[in-house]
């Protein structure tokens, strides 16, 4: 993260603005990408640079909800053997236990798995593609995608943007505990969002082995 800050530092703004929209864009179409941490990097610049946050956070939604819907018609193009010959190419992203979790996602929350999903890592790049798949109504789609989109977006840069002018109005003359302070606030949301990814993916490989169990158990 640390090389990705310094080189995104040197870009105006605008650049960092079209950066961040279609980094998030093309991973919310299914492709790998690291979209929060380029969204978490702009946040940091909108605190000690003229880098603006509401353009930042207005970037990454558009990006979020494009790409969704993008993914979305993918998905419901290619059907669900397009995601299986894409996880056998990329088994460290899409192998069969990523989709079958993101999958059990679905099953549990329905279409609000693609609201969710903005928040964790696998469902962020997979939730379009899978909704088209799954054959999900594009106009429910649509209102969890945007939600999902704009909370995400918002909430992580004005969190982190927040916690760093409150660090620069008390501590002026040290500029540098602002950055410090944003960093932090990134890192402590990355690791709340990854354990609560990882306590949901065991409750739902729990609800799986209890629902294969049940048809054994039945006299």
């Amino acid at each position: 993260m640390h090389y990705i800050e310094a080189w995104m530092g040197t870009l105006s703004p605008i650049w960092v603005y079209l950066l961040v929209g279609t980094i998030i864009g093309i991973e919310s179409m299914g492709v790998p990408l690291p979209g929060e941490i380029a969204l978490v990097t702009a946040s940091l610049l909108s605190v000690t640079t003229s880098v603006n946050p509401w353009i930042v956070a207005g970037a990454a939604s558009v990006g979020a909800i494009a790409g969704d819907s993008v993914g979305y018609l993918i998905g419901r193009r290619g059907g669900r053997a397009l995601l299986e010959r894409f996880g056998r190419r990329f088994p460290k992203h899409f192998g069969p236990p990523h989709l079958a979790k993101a999958e059990r996602a679905f099953q549990r929350w329905g279409v609000w798995a693609v609201f969710f999903g903005r928040f964790i890592a696998l469902l962020r790049i997979l939730a379009g593609p899978l909704a088209g798949a799954l054959r999900v109504p594009y106009g429910r789609f649509l209102i969890a995608n945007a939600l999902g989109g704009l909370t995400w977006s918002f909430g992580t840069v004005f969190a982190i943007y927040s916690l760093g002018q409150v660090a620069e109005k008390w501590l002026k003359d040290f500029s540098w505990v602002a950055l410090v302070a944003a960093v932090v606030a990134g890192l402590v949301t990355t690791i709340y969002v990854r354990r609560r990814a990882a306590a949901e993916a065991r409750a739902l490989r729990a609800e799986a082995d209890k629902a294969d169990q049940e048809p054994a158990a039945t006299p």
